[in-house]
């Protein structure tokens, strides 16, 4: 039995949730970690969430965002360097959720600041979040990560989390805009390194000494294959729960409202309206269309190659949505 402590080396999202969730399907029961790590520019969705309900991903693409989907459920929350993440999983004998959150609390009133924890996922500091937290078992282990503002540019988080405007009826979980806070607002002796130093001490007060996780070659090269899927198209943008989105505009030919039903990030089903005086577009834009993924470029692709300068037309206005 050993308790362990691991700070990522990486700033990628894709890198450090992969980890994490290998770190979820390989600790033995019996060992508890603590895993530090930072995203950098990353917007973090929710395993049951909708990207284009949650996030601007025409602005997320031009400034160079991650979109990161993680295992756990909760909403969507923009990470820069200004945000320290933790996880903590062991199995389920000595997972305690009360003890993991008390080690958080612990470290943020070293600085002088009077936290609480708030119903099952938010700590709060001066009434205001500057934590949440997600939850999750696989087998015979636990998870329970989290993520700390320190300096987090709150602005940011603001203009990736607005969504598209699209007309999207989401099924999935829409995120709760919490009042939060920086902690470095209410102690500048807060950073991310003393912070880190602070939960460190904290966790071994709480759990007993502390040992370096050494990762191992077998470890490294298992972690191709998570960081693969975290990078993934399918995981990120296909796990989307089933939505719906309407797209119109009009032409100087005509008007034309395409109504998508999806699943899985692709198009299952699309009724097209148009008052074109062509009366076989609308069908062919059906045939065309369905089956897609939901994104611009495949959508576009699917159009190309049909000698009908109309549908170029639709062709062009999908590329131009920046889904």
């Amino acid at each position: 039995m050993a308790n362990y402590v691991f700070r990522a080396p990486t700033g990628d999202g894709w890198d450090n949730l992969a980890r994490d969730e290998w770190f979820l399907d390989h600790l033995r029961p019996e060992d508890w970690i603590l895993y530090f790590y930072v995203n950098e520019n990353a917007v973090i969705i929710g395993r049951n969430q909708n990207p284009w309900r949650e996030c601007n991903l025409t602005a997320m693409e031009r400034d160079g965002v991650q979109l990161v989907r993680r295992i756990t459920g909760g909403g969507a929350v923009f990470h820069d360097r200004g945000n320290l993440n933790f996880s903590f999983i062991t199995g389920a004998d000595r997972y305690d959720v009360e003890a993991q959150h008390e080690i958080i609390l612990r470290a943020v009133r070293s600085f002088g600041i009077p936290c609480e924890r708030s119903g099952r996922n938010d700590l709060l500091a001066d009434g205001k979040k500057f934590s949440g937290n997600a939850f999750i078992s696989r087998g015979r282990l636990r998870q329970h990560h989290g993520t700390l503002l320190i300096s987090a540019d709150l602005t940011r988080l603001q203009q990736y989390l607005n969504p598209d405007p699209l007309k999207l009826q989401a099924k999935g979980v829409t995120s709760v805009r919490a009042r939060v806070t920086n902690l470095s607002a209410l102690s500048p002796e807060v950073t991310r390194l003393s912070l880190e130093a602070a939960v460190r001490s904290a966790a071994a007060e709480v759990m007993g000494p502390l040992t370096e996780f050494e990762p191992t070659a077998e470890m490294e090269a298992q972690l191709a294959e998570y960081r693969a899927k975290q990078a993934s198209w399918q995981w990120r943008l296909g796990k989307t729960p089933a939505f719906d989105a309407s797209l119109s505009t009009r032409f100087d030919w005509g008007g034309v409202e395409l109504l998508f039903t999806l699943q899985a990030g692709t198009v299952s089903a699309v009724q097209v309206y148009s008052d074109a005086l062509d009366p076989e577009l609308a069908g062919q834009l059906q045939t065309r269309l369905t089956g897609c993924p939901f994104q611009s470029r495949a959508l576009a692709a699917a159009l190309a190659d049909s000698s009908n300068p109309q549908m170029d037309d639709v062709a062009r206005f999908l590329l131009e949505q920046g889904l």
